[in-house]
């Protein structure tokens, strides 16, 4: 079986470290808060080229204590990429903002054409999702942000380590977040997120309201939350970012064989931003047999995925905005997208066998 995901490979190959630090934190009592936790958010600081890290319990918290440390006005509006899991837009809603949705572009991420037309008065941030682990415009979307001053926020669960024009994402905007779900490039064991920044006035405010609002055990200053990662999943976090970039790098081997060797009509693979350096979190073509061609790939036990089969505007969710978005690029073509396996764990005969499955299918009408 060529498996999309398969984390227990991943453990088996740093196993001795992974029990080691398991087995230090509980001999040490370091659950909550602590050494552990420290020691992460320095190192995933220094990763990421910016000041501050906060670990928060998953990404889904992280956007939503990014988005309240703002102060955004209430009921003013939030751009979000159409195309993203609930996560994204689930965040601006529980902060009692609403919701603007933006189509994407030709690399799956936010259209800047589309975010020039959605920003009206009302509008007070843009959510930018690094879809798949590929890079947004920052450039023109940190300019478009200033000059309507508007706040910005990266959603980078998908795209650990990766950059645009050499610069590390999760620094064009006020914050970023990212999540550590198992999954991930840079997964825990567990939920777990983080949110980063380079000012030191959002920092506080994020790093209280995680932890109940306050500055001390009992010296709360507002209400918070209660959103801290813990010692456990900090210190597995600390064993596994030393191996990101490798891990990074055999995505990157994989998925250029994919682009190099995947000639089927069938098939449209996905397009790479000259100006950035993707993590490929996701592998992602598009087929009018997607289904079909998901089906054929079982047959050859190869597993792939769908990333995502209801872009955000189609859900049931979101009737009530009573928006027409039937006419965006993200709301035709989540019925095309099929996700391939990518990760560390392929061996090159596994490549060779799903490119030759893909490539060996003429018709599957």
């Amino acid at each position: 079986m060529v498996k999309f995901l398969d984390l227990q490979k991943q453990y088996k190959s740093i196993e001795k470290e992974i029990n080691e630090k398991i087995f230090e934190v509980i001999n040490n009592t370091a659950f909550i808060g602590g050494k552990y936790l420290d020691e992460f958010e320095k190192n995933f600081a220094s990763y990421c080229d910016i000041k501050h890290c906060i670990g928060v319990g998953n990404g889904t918290d992280a956007l939503e204590i990014a988005l309240w440390s703002l102060d955004l006005p209430q009921n003013s509006e939030v751009l979000v990429p159409a195309n993203s899991f609930i996560a994204t837009s689930e965040a601006v809603t529980r902060n009692g903002l609403k919701i603007r949705f933006v189509d994407c572009d030709k690399y799956y991420q936010i259209c800047l054409k589309s975010l020039r037309e959605n920003i009206t008065d009302n509008t007070s941030a843009i959510i930018v999702v690094h879809l798949y682990g590929h890079p947004s415009e920052m450039d023109e979307i940190a300019k478009i942000s200033e000059e309507h001053g508007l706040k910005l926020i990266e959603d980078c669960a998908q795209a650990h380590g990766a950059k645009y024009k050499k610069q590390k994402i999760g620094t064009f905007g006020d914050l970023a977040t990212f999540s550590f779900y198992p999954g991930k490039n840079l997964g825990a064991y567990g939920d777990a997120g983080a949110i980063i920044t380079n000012n030191d006035e959002l920092e506080l405010k994020c790093r209280q309201y995680s932890n109940h609002g306050r500055s001390s055990k009992f010296g709360h200053e507002f209400e918070g939350i209660n959103s801290r990662l813990d010692g456990l999943q900090a210190g597995i976090l600390t064993v596994k970012l030393k191996y990101l970039d490798q891990w990074i790098s055999r995505r990157q081997e994989i998925a250029a064989y994919y682009l190099a060797n995947i000639s089927n009509d069938i098939v449209i693979l996905p397009k790479v931003n000259p100006n950035v350096c993707a993590v490929w979190h996701l592998f992602v073509i598009q087929t009018q047999y997607r289904d079909k061609l998901k089906d054929e790939l079982e047959k050859y036990n190869i597993q792939s995925g769908i990333h995502y089969p209801i872009a955000l505007p189609k859900l049931k969710a979101y009737a009530y905005l009573k928006e027409d978005y039937s006419f965006y690029k993200a709301c035709n073509e989540d019925s095309l997208l099929l996700s391939l396996p990518i990760g560390e764990h392929l061996s090159n005969e596994e490549l060779e066998h799903v490119v030759k499955v893909i490539n060996s299918i003429t018709s599957i009408l």
